[in-house]
């Protein structure tokens, strides 16, 4: 479970499962919150990108060792910003479908600036 402060509580930390969230609307405010160390997001960044240029390789070629290039970029890099920098365990095991759009909708809100990678 991934934690996250308890207004009640200052500086106390309740757990959040992330399978509580009914909609990507309500999940996605808690996917930025567990994404707010900017190493994490860099690194997310960074794999996501790979990601969209294994995908046109495979689209291009057809060679299928560019999707699993892909998956290795994109779920390695996210999975060494969460275990190594942010320290929380990603919401992908939980909530795969979300975290893969929560994933494509930071990485879009961090070329149009809205979400710093510093």
């Amino acid at each position: 479970m991934s934690r996250t402060s308890d207004p009640g509580v200052p500086g106390a930390a309740t757990p959040v499962d992330p399978r509580q969230f009914k909609s990507f609307a309500e999940f996605y405010p808690f996917y930025l919150r567990e994404h707010s160390n900017a190493m994490c997001r860099r690194l997310h960044f960074v794999g996501t990108s790979l990601s969209l240029l294994f995908l046109i390789g495979l689209v291009v070629t057809g060679h299928l060792w560019y999707l699993i290039a892909g998956l290795a970029c994109g779920y390695g890099f996210a999975w060494v910003g969460h275990f190594a920098f942010e320290k929380n365990r990603p919401a992908s095991f939980k909530r795969p479908l979300y975290s893969f759009i929560g994933d494509w909708m930071m990485w879009r809100d961090i070329l149009l600036g809205r979400i710093s990678l510093h």
